[in-house]
């Protein structure tokens, strides 16, 4: 932005005020008159200068003493800064091979000199330098729309504006990114020159080589009057502050000042920048004084001349040494941001906690704590701000590049939640995930995630509440949590019914058309042009057409191109909708006159059922998901081929419609300890944990020390078992250990106690203490604990605490866990008073985890599915066989023809019970488990029998959480929500 050009006079006198630069510098004064040496370029555009005695020296008479010494003292300081960065950029070579730091000039107009001068300066280095040349009338929303591309260029390390000041206002300079701003142009990095903090920002080259000049001076700056003339803006507060930090006497004045002459003849160094109508004339300069002329180095309004200014500087040695200063920032900003990059400690604050008792309602207890800034917590946890897409001020998405930084980075220990044989109500999974996370993270002061599955809004209105946790163990603001949360539940939604819809069109379409109707509307003529879409090719690829011009196909391969052939009868997919609706679960659609009778009966799911959250759950990236999206089958043709979203050529709208739910959704705890919140799959027709990329990124987050303490759905026999043969295949994760949750409630439901039934009191046998009922009802716990051992994973029994609950019955249960095979056994007392009730449980699970799994599947992906089928049923429910229909051999014969047979196996059975008899609790034996039917995900990638029935749509209850909620219309706070 700066261009210089100098010119230093000294005459010595007995007193005098700068002695001579180290070159050697000839002096004039009264008595013997030398030429002065000019050693601070080696060619210089200078006014003519008289001494004391009126003699006059030319340019090109000082140019001409300039050449006769070597060494100058600009040529060494830029020797000196290319030598340094050269060293610098090696070493980033060393560790990133790839990055080539970058310079980018944003001006006005073409400027060929500029870039080549810069462009110079940076080969020496082995820098980029690219140049954006804008028209000479842009507007200043032009030149602060490319500063904010480049911003985002991550090959871009620093912003260097060649602008007309006038175009250098506040908003433009702002706009670069401190980061960048290799100029030190923007409010921040000018405010850090006033503060003299030069680590994190940028000074203005242009001052850096003025006062590196200065410096090189054979006399000390300290105590010497300096005065600046006309300079305004940045580079006056940069030049102000440093000269000043220097032991300097400055003096700022403008050419209109009554007092210039004074200042500038008091002054031993004069800065200035002269214009065609303001200059200084040279009998104002006392002999000895040093004259810095800036007029060249900044951009006026008249385009014409800049080439020309620009030509007079290239030669002058101020300009090489800014663009060496300029470049050397560019290096330092690409290590910064290298460093960046890198894994950040953390340095998470936690929230204090001051549990009441009794303990509040778990809205009021959300309420009064106030969260942090999302944007702190991410900076706590070291997150990047482009990393960061804030979803207001409690909850953000976090982009999945940050595994492609953390890629070298180790994981930390996975810690799976799973829980026994459940009541109605739930035993507590969510909230001893919680508690453990605030235990760890709040009290331990060791890094910890959470990672949650988002909550259907069925449930929210129905029967059981939300998900956020409850008591002091909770997520918040879990009012935003429990509804609607980032939008990933409707964006599955208007994916999920997005295939419906072309599922019936194109049944019609294909129904009422000809083959030559058809093939012009899917593949129209535009323009007199006729292509197909990528999707289109690909699907005639695997039609094995290998033809990419439409006209040159044949009657038959346009048949074979146009017509699905769907089977009504068999079509497997169906709509969605996020709410309990027991009335959608046989409906008919296609009624309307307009659909010539093509009706047919389906039904609808609820949206956490349908495969495309499966999908999103278990994807590790946006070009898996969509290839995950296109194997989705929908149904069935005629002829008994499947048929997949990609036949229908909606894969690509469904990946555009899931772009932003992929991405995990950060929030915070109680207790300010960070949680990723991401997908909800159905926990008994699919696998019902979380996401895989919610887990990766925690893994990474939490670094090698850290904790990730994730949560499976339902008991260990489902959730857990699905977490290890599913979720573990696909992510390649292996955990450290399985944390049990057991309740006294749900032990001594086991153990023969009445039956729980959800939105009823507590029978008197729950609520009083009852030891015999409690030991027999650990037998579910030794299952599940037997169950976890057949993966060769440790497992922590904690027992979640309830208030009605006695010592002696939490001692009993801790006693025979321990004698059944767990590592440790611990009460948790998080609900009533948050991570410092979870306290024994993390001692325990860093302790257990650090001693190793000895992890294995269950099963081999290669046996076949019937195989895999009875493994699970017998190793995992305790069956004795199992029983298949007639429908479900002839599925599984089905997907064994079309190459599904190495998928792995996902029960859908009740999770009341071990068996597929919800009524029989604690370990049924002497079962054998039926299989009703067999269904496949192909897309999420696994086959799924069906245990008994199943509904994929929950109905209300008679009095469902609903008649609770309201509004405060003037408050907007949400009442009766939990």
């Amino acid at each position: 932005m700066m261009r210089l050009s100098v010119a230093f006079r000294h005459a010595h006198r007995s007193h005098s005020s700068i002695q001579r630069l180290r070159t050697g510098v000839k002096v004039l004064n009264q008595e013997n008159r030398h030429t002065p040496d000019i050693s601070a370029v080696s060619s210089l555009r200078v006014r003519e200068a008289s001494s004391t005695s009126g003699t006059t020296e030319t340019a090109a008479s000082l140019q001409s003493h300039a050449r006769k010494y070597d060494g100058l003292p600009y040529e060494r300081a830029v020797g000196d800064i290319v030598q340094k960065c050269r060293e610098e950029l090696k070493a980033i070579g060393e560790t990133n091979p790839g990055l080539k730091p970058t310079l980018a000039i944003i001006q006005a107009g073409e400027d060929d000199i500029l870039l080549e001068m810069n462009k110079k300066m940076a080969a020496k280095i082995g820098l980029n330098v690219t140049q954006i040349c804008l028209p000479h009338q842009c507007t200043e929303e032009e030149v602060i729309e490319e500063i904010l591309r480049l911003n985002e260029d991550s090959r871009v390390h620093g912003i260097f504006l060649h602008l007309p000041q006038t175009f250098l206002s506040k908003s433009v300079r702002n706009a670069i990114k401190p980061q960048k701003d290799v100029d030190g142009v923007c409010d921040l990095n000018v405010g850090r020159v006033v503060l003299g903090d030069k680590r994190d920002g940028f000074t203005s080259p242009v001052a850096g080589a003025v006062l590196e000049l200065l410096a090189r001076h054979d006399a000390p700056l300290v105590g010497k009057m300096a005065v600046l003339v006309g300079v305004e803006g940045p580079l006056k507060v940069a030049l102000q502050y440093l000269l000043q930090n220097n032991g300097m006497i400055l003096q700022t004045c403008l050419w209109s000042s009554t007092n210039l002459q004074k200042q500038i003849m008091d002054s031993d160094v004069v800065i200035s920048i002269n214009t065609n109508h303001n200059h200084i004339p040279s009998t104002w300069l006392r002999p000895g004084v040093a004259v810095i002329d800036l007029g060249s180095a900044l951009m006026e309004e008249h385009p014409d001349s800049w080439e020309a200014r620009v030509e007079a500087q290239s030669a002058a040695g101020l300009g090489p040494l800014t663009a060496a200063f300029r470049i050397q920032h560019v290096v330092r900003s690409s290590r910064r941001w290298i460093q960046e990059q890198q894994y950040q400690p953390w340095s998470l604050r936690p929230l204090k906690l001051h549990p009441l008792s009794p303990v509040p309602s778990d809205i009021e207890i959300s309420r009064a704590q106030t969260p942090k800034p999302i944007s702190q917590l991410a900076q706590e946890i070291g997150l990047l701000p482009e990393e960061l897409e804030a979803y207001g001020n409690t909850k953000a998405k976090v982009h999945l590049s940050l595994l492609n930084r953390l890629q070298h980075q180790p994981d930390g220990r996975y810690i799976l939640v799973a829980g026994i044989t459940p009541t109605p109500l739930g035993e507590g999974k969510s909230t001893v995930t919680i508690g453990l996370a605030q235990a760890l993270s709040a009290h331990l002061r060791l890094n910890s995630f959470a990672c949650l599955r988002q909550p259907s809004q069925g449930p929210t209105f129905g029967v059981k509440g939300g998900a956020a946790g409850g008591g002091y163990a909770q997520v918040i603001p879990m009012e935003e949590f429990n509804l609607h949360l980032t939008g990933d539940i409707h964006a599955i939604t208007a994916a999920n019914n997005l295939v419906a819809a072309a599922i019936d069109a194109r049944i019609l379409h294909e129904a009422t058309q000809s083959d030559k109707a058809l093939y012009s509307r899917l593949v129209p003529s535009v323009n007199g042009v006729r292509r197909f879409s990528p999707i289109q090719l690909a699907r005639l690829q695997r039609l094995g057409v290998n033809k990419s011009n439409p006209t040159d196909l044949t009657p038959q391969e346009v048949s074979a191109f146009v017509r699905l052939d769907l089977d009504p009868e068999k079509v497997t997919w169906q709509r969605v909708v996020d709410t309990n609706d027991r009335f959608l679960r046989k409906i008919t659609v296609g009624q309307a006159n307009t659909e010539k009778g093509h009706a047919r009966q389906t039904q609808f799911d609820i949206a956490v059922a349908s495969e495309i959250m499966a999908i999103l759950a278990l994807t590790d990236g946006l070009a898996d998901m969509r290839a995950r999206l296109g194997r989705m089958v929908v149904g069935s043709s005629r002829n008994g081929q499947a048929i997949t979203a990609d036949d229908l050529g909606v894969t690509g709208a469904l990946a555009v419609l899931m772009k932003d739910a992929i991405k995990p959704t950060l929030m915070q705890t109680l207790e300010g300890t960070p949680v990723f919140v991401h997908a909800g799959p159905f926990a008994n027709i699919a696998h019902g944990n979380s996401s895989v990329l919610a887990d990766k990124l925690a893994l990474k987050l939490v670094g090698e020390e850290g904790y990730v303490v994730t949560e499976a759905g339902f008991g260990a026999d489902i959730g857990m078992e699905k977490f290890f043969n599913i979720k573990c295949r696909t992510s390649g994760l292996r955990p450290n250990v399985v944390v049990l949750v057991a309740t006294i409630r749900a032990l001594k439901m086991h153990g023969g106690g009445p039956n729980v039934t959800a939105g009823a009191p507590l029978p008197k046998e729950y609520i009083d203490e009852n030891l015999q009922l409690v030991a027999d009802g650990c037998s579910n716990l030794k299952k599940q604990i037997q169950i976890a051992h057949l993966f060769g994973v440790p497992v922590v029994v904690a027992l979640n605490a309830f208030k009605t609950d006695t010592q002696a019955e939490i001692d009993l249960v801790c006693r025979i866990a321990k004698a059944s095979g767990a590592s440790a056994a611990v009460p948790c007392h998080h609900w009533s008073r948050g991570g410092r009730g979870s306290l024994e449980l993390a001692h325990a699970v860093k302790e257990v985890s650090s001693q190793g799994s000895r992890f294995q599947f269950l099963y081999n992906l290669q046996n076949p599915i019937v195989e895999k089928i009875r493994t699970i049923a017998q190793k995992v429910y305790g069956a004795e066989d199992i029983e298949l229909s007639p429908e479900a051999q002839a599925k599984i014969d089905y997907y064994n023809q079309q190459g599904f047979g190495a998928l792995p196996i996902c029960m859908a059975k009740t999770h009341l019970s071990l068996s597929h008899m919800p009524e029989k609790k604690g370990v049924p034996t002497n079962f054998i488990l039926p299989i009703r039917d067999v269904r496949a995900s192909i897309g999420a990638g696994f086959i799924y029998p069906l245990v008994g029935t199943m509904s994929t749509m929950p109905g209300l209850p008679t009095r469902p959480c609903f008649y609770d909620i309201d509004l405060d219309p003037v408050t907007e706070e949400i009442k009766g929500l939990f």
